[in-house]
């Protein structure tokens, strides 16, 4: 509901409940700063946006429980697994309420829920469409659908056709933890290692005030091997790095769009575990984890993701190379 990543990597249970029941009707309850990931998408009827802390006070869950039963909803499934998600199926009025049992029920999260699924996978995505189970669903065919505006796609492609460069790679050194985050001379030696090596020009994206100024350090690092990208909006984001040939990140929203946009990708893992985050069936690199609760995790330094050097991502990248090779032989 809230976070962008995860709405994307839950894209798939959509997906796979419009296969195998093509005539539902099919609602994502979702919060507005994420839903630009979801509005629009093929296998969704009605995307229903709560405002942040929609929960926290009478009034406000009044109103959401208002706009839910609405809907008419006979089944909810709560992939994010705490209160609040699991507090909007219930205010929906879905008699089946399928959720996590153990860990993964977080919060109040088993008390609204009444049919309960213990997860086997680990990574975000498996486990939510674990949740498809006690609907007959056992086999699900993985696929996302990301939705993207066509004419954000045409401004892609025109931005990427200025790029004098037979290749192109999308950097993006942001994150939402510090403890995410990995060095910008390091994401800046890697560009030019892209560029002398293989030929890439790389495209620095940034959202906020501190990325952008992180990401004019990594052009300026880069010996005109990188360049600043153009503001974006969230799709325009997206429709940006489904014209690179590489994406390389840290564990945030944009990762997980390349992954659903099948933009070859390589995930820096520090604070959190690529097994449960990691950019799905694409390469991620962990050398050290920082372990600790979810707030120590946030609020730790990036001391974890600096024990990736860039001779570690250099070896990822050179392996990706030699496989396309072998493989068009």
């Amino acid at each position: 509901m809230s976070a962008i990543g995860d709405a994307i990597l839950t894209l798939p249970v959509a997906c796979c409940l419009r296969d195998h029941f093509p005539n539902a009707y099919i609602g994502w309850v979702i919060e507005k700063k994420s839903a630009p990931m979801v509005r629009g998408h093929q296998d969704i009827d009605s995307v229903i946006e709560l405002e942040r802390g929609w929960f926290t006070s009478p009034k406000a869950i009044r109103q959401a429980r208002a706009t839910l039963r609405e809907h008419r909803f006979d089944i909810s499934i709560d992939c994010q697994g705490n209160t609040k998600s699991a507090l909007a199926g219930k205010l929906a009025g879905a008699k089946q309420r399928i959720g996590f049992a153990g860990k993964h029920a977080m919060e109040l999260s088993r008390f609204f829920n009444n049919e309960k699924v213990t997860p086997v996978f680990n990574h975000v995505t498996d486990r939510s469409l674990e949740l498809l189970t006690p609907l007959g669903i056992h086999h699900p065919n993985v696929r996302w659908n990301l939705p993207l505006d066509s004419e954000e796609r045409r401004w892609a492609m025109s931005y990427r056709h200025s790029i004098r460069s037979s290749r192109v790679a999308i950097l993006n050194p942001g994150g939402t933890w510090p403890s995410k985050l990995w060095e910008a001379d390091r994401f800046a030696s890697t560009a030019r290692y892209l560029a002398d090596r293989y030929g890439y020009h790389s495209v620095v994206v940034w959202g906020s005030f501190e990325e952008r100024l992180m990401a004019e350090e990594i052009v300026e690092l880069s010996n005109k091997t990188a360049t600043l990208a153009p503001d974006t909006s969230l799709t325009s984001l997206a429709a940006l790095i489904e014209t690179g040939d590489l994406f390389l990140s840290g564990d945030t929203g944009p990762l997980h769009m390349a992954v659903a946009l099948g933009t070859r990708t390589i995930g820096l893992y520090g604070a959190t575990r690529p097994g449960d985050s990691g950019p799905y069936n694409q390469v991620a690199l962990q050398l050290q984890y920082e372990s600790g609760s979810r707030r120590h995790r946030r609020n730790a330094d990036n001391t974890a993701m600096r024990a990736i050097g860039v001779e570690h991502v250099c070896a990822v990248i050179d392996e990706m190379h030699a496989d396309s090779i072998a493989r068009a032989a």
